[in-house]
């Protein structure tokens, strides 16, 4: 691993994914295909300071997203798409400077670090190791040549019936000795029907100059690259059983893994329970003994121990505190905090809020911008008037406060402690501690009204 570098190859169009988004930034579940390749080789021990993505076409995406996720990453640029010969001397400026350089396309995101770790611990014995795979169907693949002390590689247009029976082929990634390629790369040509210069030519060269060449056999299912739409669902569903059979190992209850879906950054602790049709995505933490119910979607959430989800529950870029309760059917978002014990149930939705302690939410209410104390009971069909066209503005709620059905808070409103607002109150002033806020009209009944509106009634009901 000393003064080593990996080159991750992202330059091509990927004009077969048919989509105007780069095909190395098409999602896999929810991180795009390049996440998998850069995270795979920090698993197997390259420092993000060794890397570098070529971008070409579309590269300012790519750039743009690397850049964000993985600031140490170099970014290096093929302007001119001729072949991937000319992509890798395109890079020559960074790679030259190391011992050993790896070539990673960035469509391979299957690729486990362990067979990356592998690879490059067998691969200094060569001037350039060719990463190979056993294809089930060889197809139009390049076909291995091995000879006693070295290997070739031949493109399928120039094989033979016989070499094209060969099932081992090339898998388009390299291990290279830089001063052994830095010797070579100059040489190659572009004298081919496509007239782009091609890095298996290297090979070639290298075995003219009597130096060591090899092959390094990955399994099949770790080279699938992804070029269709189809192959990024098959990519995809091959990350997902993956995903979940490891956390099926580490002592996570998943009820149906066939209807259920984990994100690659999710983090799960062992006794969590994921019931069927349940979608956990992007930096999702969920602590010991949490149940997930079913049809919920959690993105960016942050679940505490013994937090009950009960069913088909949003939850996105929120906190749900040790022993919190939440659903069905509510949506929780926008940093909002369920503090332990608290409750937001049905048809609640909750937006940048904190709920205190033991807290409840329990039905048919909105809290936006809002900040409740300890033990306070929300009545149905409560909500916080938050936005005036122009700004939003905070509610906050004391401790031990009860809030009536059907109150409207018109921020920026105050409830101190211990007071209450009586149901169907539009509250617009504080309401002082241990008080009574009521803000409705006074009722007025209506003697005999229905009696002289008898006539309006019958007709009513007659065109019915």
């Amino acid at each position: 691993m000393d003064n080593l570098c990996v080159l991750i190859m992202a330059a091509g169009k990927g004009t077969r994914m048919k989509s105007a988004i780069p095909k190395v930034l098409q999602p896999v579940l929810d991180s795009p295909i390049i996440d998998y390749v850069i995270r795979n080789a920090k698993s197997a021990g390259v420092s993000p300071e060794n890397m570098a993505v070529l971008v070409g076409s579309g590269g300012e995406e790519v750039e743009s997203y690397i850049t964000t996720k993985f600031p140490d990453v170099k970014i290096l640029w093929q302007h001119e798409q001729l072949g991937t010969g000319h992509a890798v001397k395109s890079a020559r400026e960074w790679w030259r400077n190391y011992d050993s350089l790896v070539v990673l396309n960035g469509d391979v995101p299957l690729m486990r670090p362990e067979s990356l770790r592998e690879l490059i611990s067998s691969s200094g014995k060569n001037d350039c190791t060719v990463i190979t795979f056993e294809a089930e169907n060889p197809g139009a693949y390049g076909r291995i040549i091995r000879g006693e002390n070295s290997v070739s590689i031949i493109e399928y247009k120039d094989a033979s019936q016989e070499q094209r029976k060969i099932r081992e082929v090339n898998a388009g990634c390299y291990a290279f000795r830089v001063k052994s390629l830095l010797s070579i790369i100059d040489s190659i040509t572009n004298n081919n029907a496509q007239k782009e210069y091609y890095i298996t030519d290297a090979l070639g060269l290298m075995n003219d100059a009597g130096m060591s060449t090899g092959a390094f056999i990955m399994p099949e299912e770790e080279m699938q690259g992804v070029n269709t739409q189809a192959e990024l669902a098959h990519v995809s569903k091959v990350m997902r059983h993956e995903i979940l059979a490891d956390w099926l190992s580490e002592g996570v209850r998943i009820l149906d893994p066939e209807t259920v879906y984990i994100g690659a950054d999710v983090v799960l602790m062992p006794d969590v329970t994921i019931m069927p049709n349940v979608q956990i995505w992007g930096k999702s933490k969920i602590g010991s003994g949490s149940v997930i119910g079913s049809g919920s979607i959690l993105t960016n959430a942050v679940i505490g121990e013994n937090v009950h989800v009960i069913a088909y529950a949003v939850i996105e870029n929120s906190t749900l505190r040790d022993h919190s309760k939440a659903g069905p059917f509510c949506y929780i978002r926008d940093n909002t905090v369920l503090e332990a014990g608290a409750f937001a149930g049905k048809f609640v939705e909750l937006k940048n809020s904190t709920i205190g302690e033991g807290s409840k939410v329990p039905h048919l209410s909105y809290m936006g911008d809002a900040t409740l104390g300890h033990d306070v009971n929300i009545g149905a069909g409560s909500i916080t008037c938050n936005y005036d066209g122009e700004k939003k503005h905070k509610t906050v709620i004391g401790n031990n406060c009860f809030i009536g059905s059907n109150t409207m808070f018109v921020a920026p409103a105050e409830v101190e402690d211990g007071a209450a607002t009586a149901a169907g109150s539009v509250i617009t002033q504080k309401v002082p501690e241990n008080s009574l806020g009521v803000g409705r009209a006074r009722q007025k009944n209506i003697a005999d009204w229905s009696l002289r509106n008898h006539h309006h009634q019958a007709t009513t009901e007659g065109e019915k």
